[in-house]
């Protein structure tokens, strides 16, 4: 017991002490460094993804993950107008598929008409696998390993969600008392968390609401309508059971009139007296994204238009009953490793999970809440687990691109303990 606490209290510490160059004079070097343009940059070319939609009961309720990717991977075919047969590697984050998805995102790729040379992979790192393959591709590029490769995510929580997927653990694991915190329903930790650090529903509840009425405002304007590529799909009527088909453009998550008040009239999830409910909380979704790197050399000889480069990513472990302090412990391990500080940042994507996480992450980092998802987040649109790194990727490069910004940063809290976040900057 007294290593356990020692090992929260280590990771407590490291939370609190945000390094002093995040608010500190040392930010001009670090950024002007992050702003450079040299050849051997990793840039992204082409980030997009399709519409979010509900689980279960959604427009993407009748189609496979596969088919998502397939869809996402045809529209950067089509967009970036890079040929095929140069993309080298795919990795595709997914956590709810069987067996990973690996073969069928392997057939995905092959019908979406990439040749048999293109290698692809399946990955899982829960919530961050999307991000997770995106920095697998980068570093991959960076290495020399492929010159081109794409990160992509799939995932469909309409077909695979439920309790088929989370794995019984063995006495063995069940024994060790951290091993075992790694199966705490991540409703129940986030729930711990709003208490013992004071966060009130009132608080969780106005962060909620102001993330559907920044969508449905961005929603209105068109501002999803540049990263989200319109996939036309088969889809049974749950009224008439007739199937139709039917073309998917527009995220069917974001509601509009949700106000604190209304929230906090919905019944917590939890617990009877519990902060977190339905409508504080990411919701159960379908998607895909996929986002196409290269070197800038690479780029440039190929006429690719750049949207902006990957800078440095971060992940790290924290206590899996601490699961939602993630983002805390990732961002300034990612801001130190590129010299920046937290205001060098212009705009923040931090995954919505829950409200009471995001929330105290925001407080504990000490950001300008102005600066985080401005066009809404999870808890409007969804959170299909394997996508939303990539996704945020797209959303990300859209806004700053639109705003006339530069630097953004991704990042989300993990299951059983972890966060991870990255670097970009727009061109």
């Amino acid at each position: 017991m007294a290593n356990q606490t020692g090992r929260t209290s280590q990771a407590q510490d490291r939370l609190s002490q945000v390094s002093n160059h995040l608010s500190g004079g040392a930010s001009k070097q670090g950024k002007a460094s992050v702003l450079e343009k040299h050849p051997d940059d990793i840039v992204v070319t082409c980030a997009l993804r399709t519409a979010i939609t509900k689980g279960g009961k959604g427009q993407f309720k009748d189609t496979h993950a596969a088919d998502l990717l397939h869809g996402a991977f045809k529209a950067l075919i089509q967009r970036s107008g890079i040929d095929p047969k140069l993309v080298e590697d795919i990795a595709v984050g997914a956590v709810l598929a069987p067996g990973g998805g690996a073969t069928e995102f392997r057939a995905a790729a092959l019908a979406a008409g990439f040749p048999t040379t293109t290698a692809v992979k399946a990955l899982n790192r829960q919530c961050s696998s999307g991000l997770q393959a995106v920095v697998d591709i980068a570093n991959a590029i960076k290495s020399g390993m492929i010159d081109v490769g794409i990160g992509a995510g799939a995932e469909s929580m309409s077909q695979n969600y439920g309790p088929q997927a989370v794995s019984e653990f063995s006495p063995l694991l069940e024994a060790h008392k951290e091993a075992a915190n790694c199966k705490v329903p991540m409703g129940v930790l986030s729930e711990k968390m709003a208490k013992e650090k004071g966060i009130p529903r009132s608080e969780q509840d106005k962060f909620a609401a102001a993330s559907f009425q920044k969508a449905v405002e961005a929603q209105k304007n068109g501002l999803f309508d540049e990263e989200i590529a319109p996939l036309t799909v088969k889809w049974t009527d749950p009224k008439t059971d007739e199937e139709k088909e039917i073309t998917v453009s527009k995220d069917d998550g974001v509601r509009a009139g949700i106000t604190a008040e209304s929230l906090s009239k919905i019944r917590p999830a939890f617990s009877k007296d519990g902060s977190i409910h339905a409508g504080n909380a990411s919701q159960i979704s379908d998607g895909a994204a996929a986002v196409l790197l290269m070197k800038r050399s690479t780029a440039q000889r190929l006429g690719q238009t750049i949207v902006g480069k990957f800078v440095q990513a971060s992940v790290v472990g924290v206590p899996p009953l601490l699961m939602g302090v993630g983002p805390a412990a990732a961002i300034p391990v990612v801001l130190e490793k590129t010299g920046l500080n937290k205001d060098d940042v212009d705009i923040y994507e931090i995954n919505e999970a829950f409200a009471s996480q995001c929330l105290y992450c925001i407080h504990e980092l000490g950001l300008d809440v102005k600066k985080v998802n401005p066009k809404g987040g999870a808890i409007a649109f969804g959170h299909p687990l394997g996508v939303t790194g990539a996704r945020q990727v797209s959303t990300l490069f859209t806004e700053l691109k639109r705003t006339k910004q530069q630097i953004g940063v991704t990042s989300m809290c993990i299951g059983t303990g972890m966060g991870m976040a990255a670097v970009w900057v727009a061109e």
